[in-house]
């Protein structure tokens, strides 16, 4: 299993996800909505922090239909 990263921060998250075809829709609050052009459902929720923890990071990327081997590639 890949090792993810522990100091990342959302923005970061949302900067990543873009390269597969996210877009930022809005943001309420303190957490950005992401869409996915050809994939309507689900919408991603990341949090505007410093620093996302390894738990809702792996949430984030399996819900966005990623592996965390893929993520790891995809930041590298």
């Amino acid at each position: 299993m890949a090792k993810l990263p522990r100091n990342m921060s959302g923005r970061d998250v949302v900067k990543h996800l873009e390269k597969i075809g996210y877009a930022v829709d809005h943001q309420r609050g303190s957490h950005i909505i992401l869409k996915h052009a050809e994939r309507p459902l689900p919408r991603l929720s990341v949090p505007d922090h410093k620093n996302v923890r390894v738990g809702l990071l792996r949430k984030i990327i399996r819900d966005a239909g990623l592996s965390p081997e893929e993520f790891v590639k995809l930041i590298g």
